[in-house]
């Protein structure tokens, strides 16, 4: 018998100013390069239940469609989370592309080190004029201990050393934190923040996304920056670290 294909599941969530930035996504994604022996699904959600992706998808049997009750990007995510056959869970925004061989270095770090829980890559920020800037503070190429992007995170204005829209986790991982948090925005960071609190991870310095910077998105509203809510969200996502680190303390007893 042959060998069965190990499965990379990319969740989108979509909703209706990013829809017409699929289409992107999709080529980004087809044109990846995969290992033998492994292939990727791509759940596209709908945060809603508007028909918003009737027509929209290409033809490919590898995409699955999806709907349910608004809920913000996270209920969007963790929807999808509910279809996913993959052992691993990539992150996908409908608005962004993933960059050539980042699934291939995804998965041949989550196989080579099986300690690990998630990886991500250097984002690059692609901006209206077509140009690209990356981030200046991107860690070095390789491991990330547990706790050290919480760290950088409390120090640095709530702003991470790596970028949650390049994630690359373990379904089991998602599945035991609970997905992605249930808040209006910040979800991903949440996921995040708790993934690196119970699992060491991995920074690929090669650049793996182009994450769309334009004025639709979500994070480019007033709402995202609203003082209160800010404050309630990132209290939030410090409490259930504190938590988990409570519950799984790092080595040597050091908790956050």
């Amino acid at each position: 018998m042959g060998r069965l294909t190990q499965l990379v599941s990319v969740i989108t969530p979509v909703h209706a100013p990013s829809v017409g930035y699929l289409a992107e996504a999709y080529r980004s994604l087809a044109g990846q390069v995969m290992p033998d022996g492994w292939a990727w699904e791509w759940l596209v959600q709908e945060d809603g239940q508007t028909g918003l992706l009737h027509g929209v998808l290409p033809d490919d049997p590898r995409i699955s469609p999806g709907a349910g009750r608004a809920g913000g990007p996270g209920v969007a995510r963790t929807l999808a989370l509910a279809r996913a056959a993959g052992e691993l869970v990539k992150v996908l925004d409908a608005d962004d592309q993933l960059l050539p061989g980042v699934l291939a270095r995804d998965i041949d770090t989550l196989t080579r080190y099986p300690h690990i829980g998630w990886t991500t890559s250097r984002v690059l920020d692609l901006l209206p004029d077509g140009s690209t800037v990356g981030f200046e503070h991107d860690p070095p190429d390789g491991p990330i201990a547990r706790g050290e992007v919480l760290d950088f995170w409390r120090t640095h204005d709530y702003r991470a050393s790596v970028h949650p829209a390049a994630l690359c986790l373990r379904r089991d991982l998602v599945l035991a934190l609970g997905g992605w948090m249930a808040l209006p925005a910040s979800e991903d960071t949440g996921l995040l923040i708790a993934a690196n609190v119970v699992s060491d991870g991995y920074f690929t310095a090669e650049a793996g996304l182009l994450y769309r910077k334009w004025p639709g998105q979500v994070t480019n509203q007033a709402a995202h920056r609203e003082p209160a809510e800010y404050a309630a969200r990132m209290q939030l996502i410090d409490a259930r670290a504190n938590a988990l680190d409570s519950l799984l303390p790092r080595s040597g007893g050091q908790q956050a």
